[in-house]
């Protein structure tokens, strides 16, 4: 048994945090509240590993990660907000914490 395991089994509905906002997957419902709301703009950064899991072109492009942002910036248009995009999210993708030893390498940059 893992310690997750038995931490999930001391809460009454069974329940965890493996999954909190999911804004992943429920993304238009977000957008659709933020419209609601009034706002006029949106800012999110887009995760590196996401786009890039082993951190370089070379290793890869996650089609679906680029779909799901595009999707996203498409639904904030499609509402009326603007999106604005950071490109770092202060997570690094593993293989490039493996190659360079993480974020005090030079390499990074």
């Amino acid at each position: 048994m893992k310690i997750c395991d038995e931490i999930t089994e001391k809460i009454a509905d069974g329940s965890n945090g493996d999954v909190a906002v999911d804004q992943y997957h429920r993304y238009k419902e977000d957008v659709g509240i933020m419209k609601e709301m009034n706002l006029d703009a949106y800012r999110f950064s887009i995760s590196w590993p996401r786009i890039l899991p082993k951190g370089k072109l070379s290793g890869g492009v996650n089609r679906e990660g680029i779909k799901y942002y595009n999707n996203l910036i498409n639904e904030l248009l499609g509402k009326g907000l603007k999106p604005f995009v950071t490109i770092f999210h202060w997570d690094l993708p593993q293989a490039l914490e493996d190659e360079y030893g993480g974020f005090l390498s030079p390499h990074i940059v």
